[in-house]
Parts: structure tokens; sequence; C-alpha cells
């Protein structure tokens, strides 16, 4: 009896500090800003360079190198740089200044290619306020953009939620916001115009400029963008929690009823939060703002304190931990508002209505003076910090039901098996709509975001391994999902081009602006068909997403993991704990 009550006392202690923790993580402070991804050795120099993402690590955790950058300010400087490489028959890659694409998008082969930063290619060139029609550079980021249309009475319409994205990278990883409505979610579907430099021949001194009027899916290389965008105006948001028993049936109407609907789903709690979110006459009352917590500057003690957490959880197989930390983090997360204020201070209930500007994206860690690392961005890879996979993809509307239903199959099988998942917000269900662009959306969608623990050790399984692994191949091969290209790691990748009916029409019009491949790599010919290599197949590699496993070292026999038949869906192979795989 006093062990029990002990072993209460214990939890009460534990999941007090842990609100205390929360609160410490929501206590508005400016971070020192992410580092450049792009780092050279030579003194005074920009040689001997290696280049990361922000999470400080690829799928295949491989070291990308370059012989140099360049960090080009005007037009006619990337022109002359394009030409020079092209000239000297050198690859040459694009890099932003954030690097928030996960996979190896930004590595050239070998280590004498040439990374074109954009970081400085980042004005806002003109703004038509009648026509709505706006052109940025593409190093210009969504946050800038955002801000500088709302000073002209402009809104993009429909944007991705993180302001750290660059227009070139929007474009080039079609990312998207979510609606069902219009054009959609995806920001490329709202271009106009595009002002590329590409690869050329002697005659035509080696690069070259072309305007395109009409958007016809080109995503690389954009130099200068033009965007048609909307007056600005005002919405209202409110979050209603509901079992998730129903969610099968109810996803599709509920996209259709409102114009910025999302979902954040939590699976293992068998609830999800509905986002009715619509606009509403421009003169209704309201000065509301988003700072999403998981974009805030957090300290770096704090962030700490939660990795070690994590891990400790993962080397004990401590499920009901991370179910008690779940629960309490997405209700400081609801009684928070997501992030919402009303009034840009405190919010104080639903709905929440504000200028569409101030409630379509955030990003607060991005700025803010260098403090030596006392706060950060919460996956900052220069601390101890968040580290984890994304695997995202998008699934016909048609399909999204049955998809969910085996979700939850899944669970019924292991109830704790997805708080790992709900320790990152849950699923985010997001809406998009069928894209004209050669390798955009094939029909009306849902986007199903999934964040979740990664083990430093690549050959350390993670707690349920198998189950998130199960998702992955029943999004992806069962219900023909489409990956999303700046997220996800090689497995999503596997045969995905041959989902896309104009695939070839792609490659033909790559192969016409760039027939040396100057800007393509191994990785992204392995992406497009075009090579075979893309299944790293060695020890551990199921473990990490690099290979399907295909025989018991793929996964950690070791540690008792082995290559098995999913449980919902036999056809997938997954790294499964052998005392569970039955």
């Amino acid at each position: 009896m006093m062990f029990e009550l002990g072993r209460y006392r214990s939890r009460i202690l534990r999941d007090a500090l842990w609100k205390c923790l929360l609160l410490l993580m929501c206590v508005l402070v400016r971070s020192s800003p992410p580092e450049n991804p792009i780092r050279c050795t030579t003194f005074n120099s920009s040689t001997k360079c290696t280049i990361t993402n922000s999470y400080g690590a690829f799928p295949d955790r491989s070291t990308c190198r370059a012989a140099d950058a360049v960090y080009p300010t005007t037009e006619e400087e990337l022109v002359s740089v394009v030409a020079m490489a092209t000239k000297n028959g050198r690859k040459m890659k694009v890099a932003t200044r954030f690097g928030h694409s996960i996979p190896k998008l930004v590595c050239a082969d070998g280590d004498q290619g040439l990374l074109i930063s954009t970081e400085y290619l980042n004005r806002t060139l003109h703004i038509n306020e009648s026509s709505g029609m706006m052109r940025v550079e593409t190093g210009v980021t969504l946050k800038q953009l955002i801000e500088d249309a709302a000073k002209a009475g402009l809104a993009l319409p429909y944007a991705p939620y993180w302001w750290g994205l660059t227009v070139g990278g929007l474009m080039g990883t079609g990312a998207h916001g979510s609606s069902l409505w219009g054009k959609g979610s995806s920001v490329h579907d709202y271009v106009v115009q595009l002002r590329i430099v590409t690869p050329a021949e002697h005659a035509d001194g080696y690069a070259r400029v072309r305007n395109l009027d009409d958007y016809n899916q080109l995503e690389f290389n954009a130099a200068k963008v033009t965007l048609k965008l909307e007056p600005l105006f005002k919405r209202s948001v409110t979050y209603i929690e509901k079992s998730d028993s129903d969610l099968a049936e109810q996803v599709i109407e509920f996209g259709k009823q409102h114009e910025f609907a999302d979902l954040i789903w939590y699976p293992s709690q068998r609830k999800a939060m509905y986002r009715m979110d619509d606009r509403v006459p421009y003169n209704t009352s309201g000065n509301a703002w988003i700072d999403f917590p998981g974009f805030q500057s957090t300290p770096s003690v704090a962030l700490a304190i939660l990795r070690l957490t994590e891990e400790a959880e993962e080397s004990k197989a401590d499920a009901d931990s991370k179910c008690r930390r779940a629960k309490l983090i997405t209700s400081a997360l609801r009684l928070s508002g997501y992030g919402f204020t009303n009034n840009g201070i405190i919010f104080t209930g639903y709905p929440v209505i504000g200028y569409h500007n101030r409630l379509q994206a955030s990003g607060a860690c991005l700025t803010g003076p260098e403090n030596a690392l006392i706060t950060a961005c919460p996956w900052d890879h220069r601390i101890k910090a968040l580290f984890y996979h994304q695997t995202t993809f998008s699934i016909g509307l048609s399909k999204v039901p049955d998809f969910i239903r085996d979700v939850q199959k899944l669970v019924h099988l292991a109830p704790k098996s997805l708080c790992g998942v709900d320790l990152y917000d849950g699923i985010l269900m997001r809406y998009v709509t069928r894209s004209n662009a050669f390798l955009g959306k094939q029909e009306d969608a849902v986007d199903f975001d999934i964040t979740y623990y990664r083990s430093k050790d690549p050959l350390r399984p993670r707690l349920f391994q198998d189950i998130l692994e199960e998702i992955e191949q029943l999004g992806m091969f069962k219900y023909g999902a489409l990956p999303h290209w700046g997220k996800n790691r090689n497995v999503a990748f596997h045969k995905a081009i041959n989902k896309y009916k104009k695939a070839a029409e792609f490659i033909k019009v790559k192969r016409m602006y760039d027939p040396q491949g100057l800007f393509s790599s191994e990785w992204t010919d392995q992406v497009l068909g075009l090579k075979d290599g893309l299944m790293i197949v060695k020890q551990g590699c199921g473990l990490e997403g690099l290979c399907i496993c295909s025989e018991d070292s793929h996964c950690a026999p070791d540690k008792g993991y082995l290559c098995q038949q999913g449980k919902v869906y036999p056809d997938a192979k997954v790294c499964a704990l052998a005392s569970t795989s039955s």
C-alpha cells in the first residue's frame, strides 16, 4: 500500500514538473537564429564546403560536400555563376537560407560541385495592388512574402504554416497549406510567371534567362517569381475536439465545409481536433495572431530535458510514460489555443478572428539576435534538441477513409503504439487539390504529416518501430500515396515516380533545359527513376527507412527486432520486436 502511494506521489510530482517545463517553453523569448546550412572551412573564403539541412542529418546520414559556394545578389551575378559552371561542366545545386528539406535535394555529386545560395536573392521586386501581381526573388521567405503583401493590402490565400521556407523552396517541393476550395492550397498553383536561369550552349554564353508566362510545371532554378494574390481578408478559427470513432466518415465532408479546414489526429488518445476555419467580413471585430508553440524560441535546457526524457523512455521501452506525457502536452496545446491569441497577447477562447496574414503561418524562432544558444528552434542540431523523422504523404480522397480505418486497427492491436506521435502534436491532416503541375498532386487528397522520434544511433530501433513502418507502407503502397518532395525517408520515394501521369513530360522538359544534367545528382536521378540505388540495402537499413527489410539483418536481430510481415497489411515488411510480431 505504501509502495503504491509512493509511486502515485512520484507520478503527481513528475506531472507537475512537466507542466512547469511546458510553461517555461511557452515564455516568449527571442532565440539564436538557425545557422546557415552551408559551412566552408577555408579561412575567409567559401571553399571546401559541406551542406546539411536544418536538422543536421539527411535520411542516410551522409555528409554532402562541395568545392565552393557562391552567394549571388543580382540576376546578373546568378547568370554569370551558372555560365561559368556550365562552361566548366560543373555540377550545381541551389541552397536556401534555412535548408528545411529533409531529403538530399541540395547535395551535388562528389566533392567538386558548386553550391548556389539564394540567401541574398531576397528582394520583393514589384507589387501591383490593382492587379494583385507580386514579383519576388527566389530567396524571399514566406514570412517576408506574407508581410510585404499585407502592406499592400494583399494576401497569398494558401501557404504552409512555417515562415522559414523560401519561394524557391516552396515551388521546388510542392509545399502547400490546407484547402479543397478554388485552386487549392499548393503555392505553385498561384504562380503566373517564372524567370529562370538555365545552362545553355556556347552560342548563348553558357547560361540563358527564360521567361515563362504560363506556369508549365518547371520547379527548379527559379530566379524571379510572379504570384497572383488576393485582397487581404479576415478569418475566423475554432478548434473542436471530437472522438475519432467517426473520423473516417467525417474527414471528406469536413474539408468541403470549411475553406481552411485541417485536422490534428491523436490516434492513441482516440480523438481529433477539427479546425473550422473560414473567411469572415472584413469589418468583423478581431485582431488575432498565431505563434505556434512548436515554432517558438525554446530554452535549450528545456529542449535537452525533453530529448533526454524521450531517450530514457526509448531505452526502457516505457510506453506508459510516453502516453502520460503526450496527454499533458496535447492538453497544454489545446488549452493555449495552439498558439492563437485573440489580441496578439493572450488566448481567451474561440472563435479567434483576425487578418489572414497574421493567422496563416508563424516561426518566431527564426528571428532575434545571437544569444549563445540559450534559446533556439526546437530542432536546432547545434544543441541537444529534438531529433525526428517526418513521414508525409497525400492519399486520394476516396481512399482516405479506409486508410484511417487501417491505422485505427493498428492502434486497436497496439493501443500505446502512437503515443510517440502524439508527443509531436499528433498527425496533421491537410487538404490539397489536384494540380496541373507535372509532379503535382494527381487528385484531390488529404496530406498526412507524421513526426516521430529518431535515434542518434542509426542501428537502434524505436519503440513500436513496426507500427510506424507499417503505416508508412500502408500509405505509400496499399493506398498509392504521393510523397511530400521536401520530407520523408527513402522508402517513401520507392517507385513513386510511376504514380505521376506526366512524369515523362517532366523529364523531357528537364533534359531540354539542362541537357548535361548539371543541376541533377545521383539522388534526384534515383528519385526520378533514371538510376537505381535509391534503396540502400545494408545492415540495419530498415530501421532508418533506407530499405524495406527482406531479411532479419536489415533490422536489429541482436536487439530482438526481426523482419516480419505487417499486422494489418500483410504485404508490409517491417522491423518488429520478436515477442510482439505475432
